[in-house]
């Protein structure tokens, strides 16, 4: 059977090519009606930009790990990331964005961008959210710090061995009980959570690449 064709697009064809940047939000869609959901965003071979004005988080814990996963060939592909895990968060003006270039059928190159809490009274909420950051720039603020732990020793929000999270336990580690950033801006190659409550949700794909993107 042939794809179906509206406008001009075989929509069939165009979910396929699709798939490796865009089906790890299709929870996002599954979650709405109920307003939180356990969320996993993270597409292979490639990272994301994340953008918030403001991330306000509780229990914060931050040290090295190993982000491992397939390139966009299938093969086994690894990143050193410095993971953050809080035990809950709120995020103002989060926007997550991420440019999958040379697609087939003309389409060139498309970036995917997430906004949500746009309204500074009704922010994202997170609980046990956890991000392998590559890169990050942000005015920090944290109470009750702990610097150089041995990261096996963070704490909460839980992150032990028998988790998905690789952990040295002799490597280095810090944590406090509140973090404070603002004016964020991240490169990631991976963001986890129990739960998502994503307030003002809106998601869009637009022709092109880096002028699309969150920052």
């Amino acid at each position: 059977m042939s794809s179906q064709v509206r406008g001009g697009t075989r929509w069939k064809r165009f979910a396929l090519v699709m798939v490796p940047s865009v089906a790890a939000t299709a929870a996002v869609g599954v979650g709405l009606a109920q307003g939180a959901l356990a969320a996993s965003f993270s597409v292979s071979g490639q990272s994301f930009k994340v953008h918030a004005d403001s991330l306000v988080g509780h229990n914060f814990v931050q040290y090295g790990s190993v982000a491992t996963g397939k390139d966009l060939k299938g093969n086994d592909a690894a990143h050193a990331v410095a993971v953050s895990g809080f035990s809950d968060a709120k995020i103002t003006n989060m926007c997550q964005s991420v440019v999958t270039p040379n697609l087939p059928f003309g389409l060139g190159t498309v970036t995917l961008r997430l906004k949500a809490g746009t309204d500074p009274q009704k922010p994202v909420e997170a609980t046990n959210l956890y991000l392998d950051v590559a890169e990050l720039d942000a005015d920090a603020y944290f109470e009750h710090m702990d610097i150089g732990v041995a990261a096996g020793s963070v704490g909460k929000p839980g992150i032990q061995s028998g988790t998905k999270k690789a952990v040295n336990p002799n490597g280095f580690g810090q944590r406090a009980e509140t973090a404070t950033l603002t004016n964020v801006n991240q490169t990631a190659w991976a963001t986890t959570a129990g739960t998502f409550k994503l307030s003002n949700l809106s998601l869009r794909l637009y022709s092109g690449g880096d002028d699309k993107e969150c920052y």
